[in-house]
């Protein structure tokens, strides 16, 4: 089968869409089908192009066995609404033109921006074949709750737009079942609509020793380390964090952010203004790396702005934070509260309540007993989440809707049971 996935974001780039659709990939790939991904130069978050690569109208290449084709896009950073949207809008128009060149017998088109899925559309009824829309991210709704976007005439147009899309995709998977019931209520229908969550690839996290020379350098040696390993973007209520982590006089205690986004210059140019002592701000660090940074936190912080909307959503970070038996302090309401709480992988604390917030700190601190019990749970909940089962359960998926194409591939069974070149 040659399956056609077209994605903003792909490696080097490690955010969570590029991870999760480079890991399912590759195992669509091992088991035997031909995968192409369509995406852009790397540049994510900075709108800078990484090292090594260039914008160019097209080029080819491989990666563990996956054909990469890179498209030139408008980039710009991850901030401002209207660069963001020709950001958007360049890969939509160029992946549909790009795209007539391969000859899918499905077509793959991921969020959170949905511009990428009118590609896949198009492509679709050019190619007359199937097309999936992989849900991450409600959008419009997610960017009007961070108030990049005003509820009004342009939101409802691309509210309609959105429902279209939906529509018209022959397979919906979504990553989380709230999303499923969100679109059940808007009318969609719920049998195309199919529940595949995010995971963790199991293989390269795992628990581990705590990184010394990592908590020489870092001053970390006799903290409780809480770490924050992710985009620092507009949704993520870290303005709250930080001016709460103020409030913290305990020397014991220490917060580690690592990443980079839209609101990582104003969270740090906070931290400098409140005096805060306790903060460890760090550039993002490259995906094979990430383990050891891990390794020196004793809990994970997931916070994301208090809104209906973020109730839908189970941010992906907990799942490899979770493999390394990292306790989840989660300030996110809904669908990841409920995945927490039904593993004991961690605490809840109510977003952006401060007292709360403070209160839940300590307590994680001070209880070394709970701690084991909960970094316990949160490796049982990471196995239950296997990057692989959710691969192998999305290309069921797959081949179910193109009636297996080519061949039925040799994960489907498990299901049931469970050099750059210039063109």
């Amino acid at each position: 089968m040659n399956i056609l996935f077209l994605t903003d974001n792909f490696p080097p780039e490690h955010n969570a869409p590029a991870t999760r659709t480079y890991e399912h990939c590759k195992e669509w790939s091992d088991a035997g089908h031909n995968v192409t991904v369509m995406t852009c130069a790397p540049n994510f978050p900075g709108g800078i192009v990484y090292e090594g690569f260039s914008n160019r109208w097209r080029v080819v290449e491989e990666i563990d066995g996956i054909k990469v084709i890179r498209v030139w896009t408008y980039i710009t950073a991850n901030s401002g609404f209207i660069k963001r949207i020709l950001d958007y809008f360049s890969f939509s128009v160029i992946s549909a033109i790009q795209g007539l060149r391969e000859k899918p017998d499905v077509i793959i088109a991921t969020s959170p921006q949905f511009f990428t899925t009118w590609s896949a559309r198009f492509l679709s009824k050019i190619k007359r074949v199937p097309w999936i829309f992989e849900l991450r991210d409600l959008w419009p709704e997610s960017i009007a709750t961070v108030g990049a976007l005003k509820k009004g005439m342009i939101y409802r147009v691309l509210e309609k737009i959105e429902l279209s899309l939906y529509r018209s995709s022959h397979i919906i998977v979504a990553n989380s079942p709230a999303f499923k019931t969100n679109l059940e209520n808007r009318g969609v229908d719920g049998e195309k609509i199919h529940v595949v969550p995010n995971g963790a690839n199991l293989e390269l996290f795992k628990p581990q020793e705590k990184n010394r020379q990592l908590m020489n350098e870092l001053g970390l040696e006799g903290k409780f380390v809480y770490g924050y390993l992710g985009t620092h973007g507009m949704a993520h209520s870290l303005d709250f964090i930080i001016e709460s982590i103020s409030k913290i006089k305990r020397d014991d205690l220490h917060f580690l952010f690592i990443g980079d986004g839209a609101a990582k210059e104003r969270v740090v140019k906070r931290a400098e203004e409140l005096e805060c002592k306790n903060i460890t701000f760090l550039d993002p660090v490259p995906k094979e790396e990430i383990r050891n940074y891990l390794s020196v936190i004793d809990a994970a912080l997931v916070p994301l702005k208090k809104s209906d909307t973020f109730k839908t959503v189970i941010p992906s970070k907990i799942f490899e934070s979770c493999a390394m038996h990292k306790p989840i302090l989660l300030g996110v309401d809904g669908q990841a509260r409920e995945l927490i709480e039904e593993h004991g992988a961690g605490i809840y604390f109510e977003p952006e309540n401060a007292r709360m917030f403070i209160r839940k700190v300590f307590e994680m601190a001070d209880k070394q007993e709970m701690m084991k019990m909960l970094a316990q749970n949160a490796g049982k909940l990471a196995r239950s989440y296997d990057r692989k089962k959710m691969a192998a359960r999305m290309l069921s998926i797959i081949e179910n809707q193109t009636n297996g194409v080519g061949y039925q591939s040799k994960q489907i069974a498990s299901v049931k049971s469970l050099p750059q070149q210039s063109t």
